[in-house]
């Protein structure tokens, strides 16, 4: 059952009550018995369970193990004598 909000339009007097939402609205206040009003709240946030959801689980498919493995071999060729001597370096191969 949700929980409504309600505020009393004399004394100011706000309230919750736990009603189905199919019952009708409250309308006196439980202090001065004068008319309410029902608030608006924002509820919940909505919440999101599992991977892939956020920013930082982008990327932790295949596409971020190629962008490390292909640096990785920039970085073996580099420093490769084959490749700087212009005779091609065996890792660009694979």
């Amino acid at each position: 059952m949700p929980t409504y909000e309600y505020e009393c339009k004399s004394c100011g007097h706000v309230f919750e009550a736990f009603q189905n939402m199919s019952d009708a609205p409250l309308r006196s206040c439980p202090q001065c018995g004068k008319d309410v009003r029902r608030l608006i709240n924002g509820g919940t946030g909505i919440i999101f369970k599992g991977s892939g959801f956020y920013v930082t689980d982008n990327g932790k498919g295949k596409g971020a193990q190629k962008s490390t493995s292909s640096e990785a071999k920039k970085d073996s060729c580099a420093s490769c004598a084959a490749a700087s001597s212009g005779g091609g370096c065996a890792a660009e191969a694979v």
